[in-house]
Formats: structure tokens, C-alpha cells, sequence
């Protein structure tokens, strides 16, 4: 694996502002996800994929032809988009070669420190290549490692054509964030057999479940008017606001829940005295538990209604993905083959839930068995975010002999 070339594309990727917006009607949501796509797709094309192709959704698809023409078709995702939870804009990755140890400050904010304590994974990868944000910014590991590591990938089966595969393809995604990602981007336009996706943390994990999730968009009307004639008439949407989330039980909130625990999360509250709208992420790893806590946001919502006379609340529950592990009880060969690929390089893969989702959950639910893959991410969404090269570069070498796996079966 050429490690410079990897390092050098990384970093280039995360200076593009590809934040997702999920107040937009637009298809990417932002613009930054066509730009970002625009530069892969060249790059995809000067490597000689000429089917490489970006469409108006900004959706990235490439074929790198196999050699093994009775082989299943494997692809392979990342996304375009970051969090919209901290700013993806004007990124200025720091590089720190040979980590060696102990808490490592941000050049850009003297406040912000990644401590080994609070980040005790630290530990296990001093001597590796590190990148951090500068505390100003998230990084953009998720996923713009993963998109790194699949052009390191192509780049590499291309430059050895004696390492046996089927057609391999290649997929960018927009907008997973806000649980957009496979919107435009069904499986019969993948055209594969199996896929994964590299956007998990860490190195040597297999991520086969993950959350079903749910988004509860609560908008509540209020009635404004001056504040010097407000009494008896005003309503206010903002105080209703925030007494509707103090009904929510912070014992299920995502800072007091673990493991296969499921939460309520409003992660945002907008607008005014007039009208006012919350949105509350909804996650159980049971999807019958969805409707549940759905219904615990829609009783928040009838009390808030009486204790503020006037005030109008409405909730709409927005479908987002569901647990992968029932879809790919039906292809037992993706998470298998993807274990055997570490056991080839001497490696333990470790077979983890994840308390989030991936375009993989989409994807399998539609029929496309897509586990997840470790990418070298550790504190996403944050700008305390960091990834390891040495971890991306091993899962560049965990792809490859996951396509020479594949490559031993019939279509």
C-alpha cells in the first residue's frame, strides 16, 4: 500500500466542506458533496474506471473490472457528507508523526486537549501516524476515511493485476448524516452481489447490527405579539419548546444509555416566540421498540399542549433505517468472508453492534448484505475528532483480501 498517497488524498478530502444540511430540500444537501464528488470522479477516471460517473444526486459510481468472470460482484461505501453536529467548514488537519504517547493539544484552541483518559484508545496506537483537527472543526474521518481507503483500494488492485477478483464496484454516497445516504441510490443501481461499507472506528472490527432509527420533526405554533401588551395574550413556542424536551427522561438520553440501550436525543431546537421546532432522534436496536418511543415524544406533546392554552404541537415521525442483523441472517457469507479476511492477515476480527447506522443498514434492508468496516475513526462528530493512518492503512489490506475471498465463489 503506497501510505504517502493515502495520507496526501486524506488530507486533501477534508479541507472540502461537505456538511450535511438537514434543513435542505436539495439533493445532495449541500454543495460541497458535488464538489467533493466532481474530484473523486476525475480521479476515478484518470485511474482508467471510464464508466466512473457522478449523477445529479451526486451520487459516485465505478466499475474496476475483475479478472475472475464468474466471481460475485462486490462493492464497496463510503460517504461524501459530515455531521452537521460541529462545522465542516475552513478544516485544518494536523498531522502528528510517530504518536508517542500522552494528551495531545489543538493548535488551533488552547482549550481543546484529546486526553488518553477521556480517549483511552489512544494507547493503543502510539508509534502510528495521527491526524487531528486543529479544536476548531471536526476532522471528517466519518467518512472521508473511508472514502480514502476504497481510492487506496482501487488504486492498488489496479497497480496488481495478478491479485484475483469480480468486477469490484465503487460507491459514494450523500448525506448519510441525516439518514439520506441510499435515497438516491438504490441497490439495482449498485449492481452487486455483496457490499460493505468502511465507516466504522478503529481497526479489526466487523460491525454486523446496528440501530433501527427513527427522527421525530416536532413543530409547535405559538402566538406572538409585543411583549409590551404580551400578558394573557402571548404563547410562547420557545418556552413550550423547552418544556416539551424537559418531559423526555434523561435515562433515555444517548449520554445515560449503552450497549443495546436504546435513547431520545433532540439535538436541535429552532426558531421563535411564533413557532419553534424540535428535532429528536429515535433509536432501539428492537425497530418494534421504535413506535414506543415514539409514542413517549407524542404524550410530551398532548402535555405541553395543555400546560400552554394556544400553542399548537404537531409530530411527524421520519423513517431513517433499520438494524442490519436480520438482513444479512440471509447472506451469512458477507460477515463471514469479511473475518476469514482478517484471519488471512493474522488478525482478530471483532464482530460489534454499533449505536449509530451506516448507508449498510439501508442497504441490507433493501437486499444489499452490507456489513461495516473499522476506517481508522475515533471521535466522530467533534472537534476532538482524530483517525489513525496506520488503521486505514490496514483496512486497504483487509479490502483486498476480502475481494480475493469473494473471488473463491460462483455467482
Amino acid at each position: 500500500m503506497n501510505r504517502d498517497r493515502l495520507l496526501q488524498r486524506f488530507l486533501r478530502l477534508v479541507q472540502v466542506d461537505t456538511t450535511a444540511n438537514d434543513s435542505s430540500t436539495e439533493s445532495p444537501s449541500s454543495p460541497g458533496q458535488i464538489e467533493l464528488g466532481k474530484i473523486l470522479l476525475h480521479e476515478l477516471r484518470e485511474m482508467g474506471l471510464e464508466d466512473a460517473r457522478q449523477d445529479r444526486n451526486g451520487i459516485v459510481i465505478a466499475t474496476l473490472p475483475g479478472n475472475v468472470a464468474t466471481a460475485p460482484v462486490v462493492a464497496f461505501n463510503a460517504h461524501l457528507d459530515t455531521s452537521p453536529e460541529t462545522s465542516g467548514a475552513g478544516v485544518r488537519p494536523n498531522v502528528v508523526e510517530r504518536y508517542s504517547g500522552g494528551d495531545i493539544p489543538l493548535p488551533g484552541d488552547p482549550s481543546k486537549i484529546i486526553t488518553t483518559k477521556a480517549c483511552p484508545e489512544l494507547d493503543s496506537v502510539i508509534g502510528h501516524t495521527i491526524i487531528t483537527t486543529d479544536g476548531t472543526t471536526l476532522l471528517g474521518g466519518d467518512d472521508k476515511a473511508g472514502v480514502a481507503i476504497i481510492m487506496e483500494l482501487a488504486r492498488h488492485l489496479l497497480e496488481h493485476p495478478q491479485i484475483p477478483r469480480g468486477d469490484v464496484r465503487i460507491v459514494f454516497t450523500c448525506d448519510e448524516e441525516i439518514g439520506q445516504g441510499t435515497r438516491n441510490c438504490p441497490p439495482s443501481l449498485i449492481g452487486a452481489d455483496v457490499a460493505y461499507t468502511f465507516d466504522g472506528g478503529g481497526q479489526n472490527i466487523v460491525d454486523h447490527e446496528t440501530f433501527s432509527a427513527d427522527m421525530a420533526v416536532v413543530t409547535i405554533t405559538g402566538i406572538n405579539i409585543h411583549p409590551a401588551i404580551a400578558k394573557n395574550r402571548m404563547v410562547n413556542a420557545v418556552r413550550a419548546a423547552a418544556f416539551l424536551v424537559q418531559q423526555l427522561s434523561r435515562d433515555d438520553a444517548p449520554e445515560n444509555t449503552e450497549g443495546r440501550q436504546g435513547f431520545l436525543h433532540p439535538y436541535t431546537i429552532e426558531g421563535g416566540v411564533g413557532a419553534s421546532t424540535i428535532r429528536i432522534l429515535i433509536r432501539d436496536f428492537d425497530s418494534a421498540q421504535l413506535e414506543h418511543h415514539a409514542d413517549v415524544i407524542r404524550t410530551a406533546a398532548t402535555v405541553t399542549e395543555g400546560e400552554f392554552p394556544g400553542c399548537g404541537v404537531s409530530v411527524a415521525i421520519v423513517r431513517q433505517y433499520r438494524n442490519m442483523a436480520d438482513g444479512l441472517k440471509k447472506e451469512p457469507r458477507a460477515v463471514q468472508f469479511a473475518v476469514e479476511a482478517h484471519q488471512r492477515l493474522g488478525r482478530m476480527a471483532r464482530l460489534e453492534i454499533i449505536r449509530g447506522g451506516t448507508d449498510g443498514s439501508q442497504f441490507t434492508e433493501q437486499g444489499l448484505p452490507t456489513p461495516n468496516l473499522s476506517s481508522g475513526q475515533h471521535n466522530i462528530h467533534s472537534p476532538l475528532e482524530w483517525a489513525s493512518l496506520d488503521e486505514m492503512l490496514a483496512a486497504v489490506e483487509i479490502g483486498v483480501e476480502i475481494v480475493r475471498r469473494w473471488s473463491e465463489e460462483k455467482k
